[in-house]
């Protein structure tokens, strides 16, 4: 793969890009939250079942 070393293939990638706007912004972080929030609640159900099983 060869890395383009000129500045005009980065300024017109800068070009295409575009800032989010609040509401753009809003859904992202709401979705990835929610993904935080059930890989942590899945980390800690998995906790629970592993204390709880050894002393069965």
């Amino acid at each position: 793969m060869e890395v383009p070393y000129e500045l005009s293939a980065y300024t017109r990638v800068l070009k295409l890009a575009s800032t989010p706007g609040w509401g753009e912004f809003s859904q992202v972080s709401l979705i990835a939250g929610a993904g935080i929030l059930l890989i942590g609640l899945m980390g800690f159900i998995i906790f629970l079942i592993m204390s709880v099983l050894p002393g069965a």
